[in-house]
């Protein structure tokens, strides 16, 4: 069976051997969009892409569940999960409590290293953009976000926003209706000269702001559109 161009794009490894290599790279596929919400995962197929036993998979798929990137369903399999309109406003609002305390923490915190990080993400996430890889652009700019809450130095903290991030990256693959819901240049670039200044209150306003203009950005009330298969988004052309 040829490669996958869906998981061709990740970084290049030896055909993984673990489960935790696997749910890795169908992490990556899930976040840049190269399996949409509603995809099918066929046990037998991702292990012959993978090259590694169903019972591999099934552990790999049990990873991603408790992460919320994908749902088991009984008698019928595993496929990328498709979280409701109220589970993605739930989702913001659990964001918007978080991130910008965080935010303001980390103005307090951060190091020149630790703004040097920041700026190199921002870079990337701009090559992405032009680049016109919208999926890479998107995890890039939820990995700035989590950046921040590591540079907070709140552990717990940290981790229930590397969730929602997580989160985050399905719902708008399902919700956005532009292409900003991808986060804007010039958000990031803000919020790090707030982060350089130590200007904390700035860079919780900041957060603020730009998590609403995130969620302003989906259309809850629309319905998602039908997922393509497995196959399908695979296929090597």
């Amino acid at each position: 069976m040829d490669q996958s161009p869906a998981l061709s794009a990740a970084p290049a490894r030896e055909i993984p051997a673990t489960s935790e290599a696997v749910a890795e790279d169908l992490a990556l596929a899930i976040h840049e969009h190269r399996l949409p919400p509603g995809t099918k995962l066929s046990e037998d197929e991702v292990g012959e892409i993978f090259g590694v036993s169903r019972t591999v998979i099934r552990a790999a798929f049990q990873k991603l569940s408790h992460d919320h990137l994908i749902v088991l369903k009984r008698n019928r399999g595993a496929f990328v999960a498709q979280p409701t309109a109220r589970e993605a406003r739930e989702v913001f609002e659990a964001r918007a409590l978080l991130e910008p305390r965080t935010a303001r923490s980390a103005a307090e915190r951060a190091t020149p290293a630790d703004l040097a990080a920041l700026r190199r993400h921002i870079d990337d996430e701009h090559a992405a953009l032009h680049a016109g890889d919208m999926g890479r652009a998107l995890r890039l700019s939820g990995l700035f976000h989590i950046e921040i809450a590591r540079i907070a130095d709140q552990d717990t903290i940290c981790e229930f926003i590397t969730s929602l991030i997580s989160r985050s990256s399905l719902i708008i693959s399902l919700y956005w209706q532009r292409r900003t819901a991808i986060c804007e240049s010039h958000a990031h670039d803000a919020l790090l000269r707030a982060l350089a200044d130590r200007d904390g209150a700035r860079a919780e306003e900041l957060m603020k702001s730009h998590l609403l203009d995130l969620l302003s950005s989906l259309d809850l009330k629309s319905a998602p559109e039908a997922s393509p298969s497995l196959r399908a988004a695979l296929r090597r052309d």
